[in-house]
């Protein structure tokens, strides 16, 4: 399988919902009675909700293009006006996405997540089927992978950008520790060890207060380095089991980063942009996040924006050794319950937000991974760089995050399960035993 990048390179080397709606005016010349044209008539203004998460200071270069592309839709289509619904991420899945869908009233325009979530609500027929329009459009062959959308051959979601996961790290703070890049889970701890001893963190982290999807990120690549994509695939056939040796083994070794002193000790009392921000104002060495907080490394708060690089999760001698977590799951989805004027509005929003020239200005500005092709990458350097390397470096491909492979139920519990064992309240087997009871009572309700 081919990485995200590498694709790239082979391609071109908030309950709201709409407030009115009615038909637009138009202007229509009357010379019946010999009096001339009638002045022209506004169009009858009507309001479309979109559901975002570019609300933290490091997604301001998103919320600026997504308020472009509002301000020229809106130019285009008489009559509309947006109004724009920031919501935190995990606060729009679960909880209040997730209550609209089931009360059959999600905005017409919102932040979506593909695999399991795309799934349910378009079965619910709460999803506009799309197929259509990216065929009217003229971007159907026009993005990356849209798998994790694709819903028996339809497809009810576009991510707005790709990502990969690996570690961001501190290259000054590496080399006053004597120490470099480790291949090898063992060398991984040794460099922990060695950047303790200066007084260094070695790993900043902030997983708690409903954070805990954080602490998830990790995990998930040391489950599927020890047990291959495969084990995390088959979680909802029921043929691989979260109290599987290498998932077990994966909860002891972050347990074991935790009581070793290699992961903020404040892990489960900060919240995931605290943790951020005591990496890139110099407080820790390393960070495991995604491509996407590249905005906020290299941002204007930043101290280390001069002495920070990327790489891979090391090998840990299984069988999904030379793999990186990253894919399009996030994006955006649209309400099946539109009228003309809306649908108008939304075959305008698609066609102006989703172009090149919007794909390469994020990656260029966020280093966010582009969902589209693009015929040109341009002159790519600095941390997005390097974050490619390590991208295009991971012979086995690409792998989605696991919670795009089970449902919310299931990510929730190990996001709990997660905070109780960096907290000391659970043992990593219990922790194991306590998810695989959450994912088989999901299997048995499909």
């Amino acid at each position: 399988m081919l990485s995200v990048v590498a694709t790239i390179a082979l391609a071109g080397t908030a309950i709201g919902c709409a407030s009115g709606g009615g038909d637009t005016k138009t202007n229509t010349p009357n010379n019946a009675s010999g009096g001339g044209t009638k002045p022209a008539e506004t169009a009858k203004e009507f309001k479309i909700t979109i559901r975002h998460i570019n609300i933290r200071e490091t997604a301001k270069n998103a919320l600026a293009l997504l308020q472009d592309v509002v301000k020229a839709t809106e130019a285009q289509v008489p009559g509309l006006k947006f109004e724009l619904d920031g919501v935190e991420d995990t606060v729009n899945r679960d909880q209040k996405l997730k209550a609209e869908m089931s009360a059959g009233n999600p905005p017409p325009i919102f932040n979506l997540f593909g695999g399991d979530d795309t799934k349910n609500y378009s079965k619910a027929g709460r999803l506009l089927d799309l197929t259509p329009i990216l065929a009217e459009l003229g971007l159907k062959d026009k993005f990356m992978n849209l798998s994790e959308f694709t819903v028996d051959g339809k497809i009810y979601g576009l991510p707005d950008a790709g990502y990969v996961e690996g570690f961001f790290y501190n290259t000054k703070m590496f080399a006053d520790a004597g120490v470099q890049v480790p291949k090898t889970w063992d060398d991984f701890l040794k460099v922990c060890e060695a950047l303790k001893a200066k007084g260094i963190t070695p790993i900043a982290m902030g997983g708690g207060s409903g954070d805990g999807w954080v602490l998830n990120m990790p995990v998930n690549t040391m489950f599927v380095r020890l047990g291959g994509t495969q084990l995390q695939e088959n979680f909802s056939k029921g043929s691989s089991k979260w109290t599987d040796a290498p998932v077990v083994e994966s909860f002891k070794r972050f347990e074991e980063l935790k009581t070793k002193g290699y992961i903020d000790k404040n892990v489960i009392a900060m919240k995931y942009a605290d943790g951020q921000a005591k990496f890139y104002t110099g407080q820790a060495a390393m960070l495991f996040d995604g491509s996407w907080a590249i905005a906020g490394i290299t941002g204007e708060k930043s101290t280390i924006k001069d002495s920070v690089s990327f790489f891979n999760f090391p090998s840990m001698g299984g069988p999904g050794d030379d793999t990186i977590n990253g894919g399009f799951s996030n994006g955006y989805g649209f309400s099946s319950k539109l009228n003309d004027n809306e649908l108008k509005a939304v075959k305008a929003f698609i066609k102006n937000f989703y172009t090149e020239a919007n794909q390469l200005r994020e990656l260029k500005n966020s280093g966010r991974i582009p969902s589209m092709k693009l015929a040109d990458i341009g002159d790519t350097k600095g941390l997005v760089a390097d974050v490619v390397k390590a991208q295009v470096a991971a012979k086995k491909g690409a792998f989605p995050a696991f919670d795009s492979l089970v449902p919310a139920s299931v990510k929730k519990t190990l996001e709990t399960s997660m905070e109780e064992l960096m907290g000391g309240k659970v043992t990593p087997q219990k922790a194991a035993e306590t998810v695989q009871k959450a994912q088989e009572e999901a299997n048995k309700a499909k």
